[in-house]
Parts: structure tokens; C-alpha cells; sequence
């Protein structure tokens, strides 16, 4: 699999991400071209306790519409979506999203394996995950569903990781289709705009 198949055959992206997120984000997001047509949802660990601010951090960096999720908002093309501190992040039939209270899973809510799951059920093979630096083995079952779902894995090289514990969990459990530095994840994401909505 090369990046430039991907053209046309990705319908969202999930990204999750926890220590050093915030600065990887900070690369990833800015560089999302005008014309994105895939909506982009996102886990990042957070305090619990806490408002969180990424929408109005990213959102004048982006070319694209930034947000926190909504329970039962449908999936708008092209946005990025932010899970809220507190709240599981799942995907629903419509596609719409949903927010979930239930139990913390890996020490987390919101939970990456809770979204990348939950995405795959829903885009099966039509789902690019995007694993990125973190401190804690979530994420590493989530991507192992998207691969069996038939999506797109990429997980970030652990060595160009701020905190590689995350990305190299899921590398033990799962086959990436991709690994790649940040720099490459721009350039692959890239790869999936105008494409799709031609």
C-alpha cells in the first residue's frame, strides 16, 4: 500500500494521541489543505476536571472548521472534531457522532480504543486511525480493529515520538500499514483531499 492509493478511499480519519499531543497536533492540523473533504475526529487525553481549549487553540491555525463534539451531531465533511474532556467519543449509524459517560477504559475518557472501534464498526475498510505519542498502551486495541475492519493504520515512528510508549504498544500488536515521522503524516493526509470529493 502506497500513500498516493489511498486517493479516494478514505471517508474519515481518526487520530488519537495523549503526552506530546498538543505539539504534534500543532504540525498535523495547521497543515490540512483547504479543500479536505474527510471529517477528522479526535482523542487526546485531557484532565477530566477541566474545559478544554483545543478548539479555540487549532482553530485559527486550520483551514478547516474546528470543534468539540456533540452528542448526535451528524459527521459534517471536512471538519475536525475534538472529543470533550470526560466523554467517550464514539461514532454512530448516520454517521453521527455519540458521547458516552460509561466506565474509563485503559485509565482514559475519553478513550482512543473507544473511538478507533467504534469508527471501525461504522467506515469498516473506508477508515484511516492515526496513532500518534503518548504515555499509555490506549490505542493500541483500537488500531488492532481498524486493521481488521480493513482501514488504513498509520502509527507515528516511535522514534520521532515526544513520549513513544503509545505508538510502540500498538506496533507490538499490530501490523502497521504505515509508519511514519509527523512529517510524512502531513504529507499522507494530504493525500486524501480534493480526491474524494471530485
Amino acid at each position: 500500500m502506497t500513500a498516493a492509493s489511498l486517493r479516494g478511499r478514505v471517508d474519515a480519519v481518526v487520530i488519537g494521541t495523549s503526552a506530546g499531543g498538543v505539539e504534534a497536533l500543532s504540525r498535523i492540523l495547521p497543515a490540512l489543505p483547504p479543500a479536505l473533504a474527510v471529517p477528522i475526529l479526535i482523542v487526546i487525553h485531557l484532565p477530566r476536571d477541566r474545559d478544554s481549549l483545543l478548539p479555540q487553540i487549532f482553530q485559527p491555525k486550520c483551514a478547516r472548521p474546528v470543534c468539540e463534539a456533540e452528542d448526535k451531531e451528524p459527521i459534517a465533511p471536512g471538519t475536525v472534531y475534538f472529543a470533550p474532556p470526560d466523554y467517550h467519543l464514539l461514532v454512530d449509524a448516520g454517521p453521527q457522532l455519540a458521547l458516552s459517560s460509561d466506565p474509563l477504559v485503559n485509565f482514559s475518557r475519553p478513550s482512543i480504543d473507544v473511538l478507533f472501534e467504534s469508527a471501525a464498526d461504522t467506515f469498516g475498510e473506508r477508515l484511516a486511525a492515526v496513532l500518534l505519542t503518548g504515555a499509555n498502551h490506549d490505542g493500541a486495541a483500537g488500531l488492532e480493529a481498524v486493521h481488521r475492519a480493513g482501514g488504513v493504520t498509520v502509527v507515528q515512528d516511535p522514534a520521532d515520538a515526544q513520549v513513544p510508549v503509545m505508538v510502540e504498544s500498538a506496533l507490538r500488536s499490530t501490523a502497521a500499514d504505515f509508519v511514519m515521522t509527523l512529517t510524512q503524516i502531513e504529507r499522507l493526509l494530504e493525500t486524501l483531499d480534493v480526491e474524494k470529493s471530485a
